[in-house]
């Protein structure tokens, strides 16, 4: 189960269809579930968009893949899809969300062998965190009505963005097509109109799904299924007899007593193991933090062999969601998002534009002395003018608009 790039050249790829994103069976002793992969970049390529098709977030591979471009990562560039997932501690039944790894947990006891279903998440930032601790599923709706907070309200309206009390189902609902209420007042699980926000700190306190993910969790949970969120940023498990690690706080970024936690729970984990715990493997976990399992038991050169397995996985033929640019129209209105002198910055705008939600379409146009990046084309200046606000709002940037007929 190998955790970065191996030295030499890679295997033979498989088909991404025979690579497992989100159902597992897990044994009662096993707390490791998946395997980690490797997938060359191809040109157009951007991070969300390969977190998306993989049912990651777009966390878990950033920090998979440090110093690789989020947005225009180098063609050709070898990277780690990580695929592999170390269970929370806690019981496994029902839901469980770890906030620390941007992650649902779905435990499955339907079975003879139980099994656990997994899906990257969205959920609140440090000023309106996701709330921990039990819960459970009060309600389910399909096509919600979002109901606006006053709290959300009062944001927009500061930025001279006005909402309605409330947003009825369709592409400017933020909640998607699949809504379940928490017994928490106020929380939901639910869709979302913005799929590249999942695997960010980017919500109100709610957990926000990909859209095909929220489908299955949605048709396959019950009213009443308990929910527990908890926030392990350390985990620790066990696979094929030997010790993981996982990691997912930053240095800076550390509490000293969750520290402690997991020292106390390694020493006793290697009094209990047969094979002690590589301590230096400990440490660089610790100083990487890249959200991976990585394998802290001492073992022998041959069984380090065994263990140095990994999947190299085709590029698929086309990234599922990977967002669509129209061709250009003499009749379109346009904005002009920005002029750049370097094409590389002018791409990753443009990039991240395309992947706001809903979709703004948007392209890099060169020009005598630089890179113009122009978003459309729109139907009208009504609908030009919306995507100028959606672009104030959400990237602070002042988009011109550019009428039909006019030089672009």
């Amino acid at each position: 189960m190998l955790k970065t790039a191996p030295m030499g050249p890679p295997a033979p790829a498989v088909p991404e269809g025979q690579i497992e994103r989100n159902e597992f069976s897990v044994g009662k002793e096993d707390d490791v579930i998946g395997q980690s992969a490797f997938m060359t970049v191809e040109k157009g390529d951007t991070l969300p968009d390969i977190a998306r098709h993989f049912s990651l977030g777009i966390n878990e591979v950033s920090a998979a893949n440090p110093g690789v471009d989020v947005w225009v990562p180098k063609a050709e560039e070898r990277i780690v899809l990580p695929l592999s997932h170390i269970l929370p501690d806690s019981p496994r039944k029902g839901i469980v969300i770890n906030l620390a790894s941007l992650r649902l947990f779905q435990f499955k006891q339907d079975s003879k062998s139980p099994g656990v279903a997994t899906y990257p998440v969205g959920v609140g930032t440090t000023e309106r965190p996701s709330p921990v601790g039990p819960m459970f599923v009060q309600r389910k709706t399909t096509r919600p009505t979002w109901v606006v907070p006053a709290s959300i309200a009062e944001d927009h309206r500061k930025k001279g963005d006005i909402l309605p009390a409330k947003v009825l189902p369709g592409p400017l609902n933020p909640l998607g097509e699949y809504a379940m209420y928490l017994s928490k007042p106020g929380y939901l699980v639910h869709g979302t109109n913005k799929p590249y926000s999942i695997g960010l700190n980017a919500t109100n306190g709610c957990i926000r799904l990909y859209p095909e993910d929220i489908r299955k969790l949605y048709e396959s949970t019950p009213v009443n299924t308990p929910v527990l969120i908890v926030n392990q940023p350390f985990l620790v498990g066990q696979h094929d007899g030997l010790l993981y690690m996982e990691v997912h706080a930053a240095p800076g970024e550390r509490d000293g007593s969750e520290l402690e936690k997991l020292f106390a729970k390694l020493k006793k984990l290697q009094k209990r193991s047969a094979l002690p715990v590589d301590w230096d493997k400990v440490r660089q976990a610790l100083a990487e933090a890249r959200g991976i399992p990585v394998r802290i038991s001492e073992i022998d050169q041959a069984r380090e062999k065994e263990t140095r397995e990994y999947i190299e996985v085709k590029h698929p033929d086309r990234l599922y969601g990977k967002p669509e640019i129209p061709d250009m129209k003499t009749d379109g209105w346009y904005l002009s998002a920005g002029e750049l002198n370097d094409k590389v910055a002018a791409t990753r705008l443009a990039a991240m534009i395309n992947h706001q939600g809903p979709p703004i379409p948007a392209r890099v146009l060169p020009k005598s002395t630089g890179y113009r990046v122009l978003a459309g084309p729109f139907t009208d200046a009504n609908e030009a003018k919306d995507a100028a606000k959606r672009l104030k709002f959400d990237m602070e940037i002042d988009g011109t608009l550019v009428e039909p007929a006019k030089e672009r």
